[in-house]
């Protein structure tokens, strides 16, 4: 098993925090009236450190996947939204939506859920309410990212920031190969990932479930030539034919 390491998007906030720590240590050191006062700001420093090194912690995790229609789960967190939906900034039709709420505590950085094309990556200005909260997929700061697959069907995933959220990462741009275990971005602090899939997609998870980002099958995308095809009335198409 690998050791966590530190998340690119933290090792200058770590630095600078640690420096910062120092100095306002040393200075309470030296002229706080009392000792105790050094003690107590050297524990407080202490645990933010600590609090901040463990949030832009980076596990290793590659995972095998032989089917390439499985989507992974592209975050860390709790399952929290599992409905049809109307999508209107994209693709203006129904989806199935699949929303992962990340807690201050879990891991961060987001992964490609399946493999294909990006042929869009889009950043939006918006709000800072609570990510659990339903409006938040269409007023907070947000990114969109769409996957076309090798069979054509295309996947949108969000990046949402939350009321503790203040900087989306999206490192994908059109163009661009999303290839799995590789990282799509990484959002500060608690913030939610959403799935717009195709209404025929299988799901594997439930509301309320955990899940781990790059190592949790979550859903199934049906293949093209699996997808239930419309019926012909022979009695119809004998009478068209006779016109």
């Amino acid at each position: 098993m690998h050791a966590p390491r530190i998340h690119k998007e933290g090792r200058n906030i770590i630095i600078f925090l640690t420096l910062l720590i120092f100095i306002i240590n040393v200075v309470v050191y030296f002229f706080a009236p009392q000792q105790w006062i050094f003690a107590v700001t050297l524990v407080i420093a202490a645990l933010l450190l600590c609090f901040v090194t463990y949030f832009f912690r980076n596990p290793v995790r590659i995972l095998k996947v032989e089917d390439p229609h499985f989507l992974i789960a592209p975050a860390d967190g709790r399952v929290v939204v599992i409905e049809e939906t109307n999508e209107n900034e994209y693709f203006h039709d129904r989806r199935l939506q699949i929303s992962i709420f990340m807690s201050p505590f879990n891991v961060h950085a987001n992964w490609y859920p399946i493999e294909g094309s990006i042929i869009r990556s889009e950043h939006q200005k918006g709000r800072h309410k609570g990510a659990w909260l339903p409006k938040s997929s269409t007023e907070n700061e947000r990114t969109l990212i769409v996957i076309k697959t090798a069979e054509g069907e295309e996947v949108a995933i969000r990046q949402i920031a939350g009321a503790m959220a203040r900087r989306i990462v999206t490192y994908g741009k059109a163009g661009d190969v999303a290839k799995r275990n590789t990282h799509l971005g990484f959002i500060k602090l608690g913030s939610r990932v959403d799935m717009y899939l195709p209404l025929s997609t299988e799901v594997f998870v439930e509301i309320g479930d955990r899940v781990r980002g790059n190592e949790d099958i979550i859903a199934r995308l049906v293949a093209p030539q699996c997808k239930p095809q419309l019926a012909t009335n022979t009695d119809d198409a004998q009478s068209d034919s006779n016109y």
